[in-house]
């Protein structure tokens, strides 16, 4: 698995993939597994040109291959992540709703605080109940900054 770390407008971030897939994005304060190679390789290039035109406000859908590890249940869920529109925002409940089980609320909360791959699964457009922001693995000030990005992108297309 390769990984290479790039500074972005919301932090250093990292970009590992694997088998021409991208599997994980790290934020400046993950813990990164020693087993990976630092390397920077045509795909991270590329998901770093993409991940700089979506934070520029430039770019509303990425066109990367990603392979997250999960459960079949996480991987229903990243899927309806991913299928969240651009500029818009979900609680966990309606995902449970979407999933058509509205008591796994819980559950949903957990998939989504295990993505592996924020950003490009953008559980950063999934709030609370009360419509409030929570929980976010790079923090809730990057998640206010990438919903305020899509706002902003929406607003000036």
């Amino acid at each position: 698995m390769k990984l290479y770390f790039c500074e972005t407008s919301i932090g250093k971030i990292g970009i590992a993939e694997d088998a021409g897939k991208i599997t994980n994005v790290y934020f400046a304060t993950d813990i990164i597994p020693p087993a990976l190679a630092l390397e920077e390789t045509a795909l991270i290039r590329d998901a770093f040109r993409q991940l700089n035109a979506y934070l520029k406000g430039t770019l509303t859908a990425f066109s990367l291959p990603i392979a997250p590890a999960g459960t079949i249940f996480r991987q229903q869920v990243w899927q309806l992540l991913v299928n969240t529109p651009y500029g818009t925002t979900a609680t966990y409940k309606d995902i449970a709703i979407a999933l058509g089980n509205p008591k796994s609320v819980r559950a949903v909360g957990q998939a989504n605080h295990q993505n592996p791959i924020p950003l490009f699964i953008p559980c950063h457009r999934i709030i609370g109940s009360n419509r409030q922001l929570v929980g976010y693995r790079g923090g809730l000030a990057i998640k206010a900054k990438l919903l305020e990005i899509e706002k902003q992108g929406l607003a000036n297309p």
